[in-house]
């Protein structure tokens, strides 16, 4: 058995059906992102309607100070993106 995935979901920042830059900076900014520490977090790459490719660095720059690794896209062909070196 794998090690469990956290997984964002886009759809969860759709305000009216879209991605509107103020609304999904507000989520953004209330996220408590420490639930992610040491985690390997996934962000869904469908979504019900277009994404701008801003929305994915936003998130992935937010994850990248506490997830131990995240990935793109979908679990059966997920893309890692950042990966947590320990020294």
């Amino acid at each position: 058995m794998g090690v469990k995935l956290t997984t964002i979901h886009l759809d969860d920042f759709l305000a009216d059906g879209i991605i509107k830059e103020n609304d999904f900076r507000d989520k953004i900014n209330s996220i408590d992102w420490t639930v992610y520490k040491n985690k390997r977090v996934m962000i869904k790459g469908c979504t019900s309607s277009p994404v701008p490719t801003w929305s994915y660095l936003i998130i992935t720059a937010q994850l990248a100070g506490y997830a131990k690794e995240i990935l793109y896209g979908e679990p059966c062909s997920a893309v890692k993106i950042f990966k947590r070196t320990i020294k």
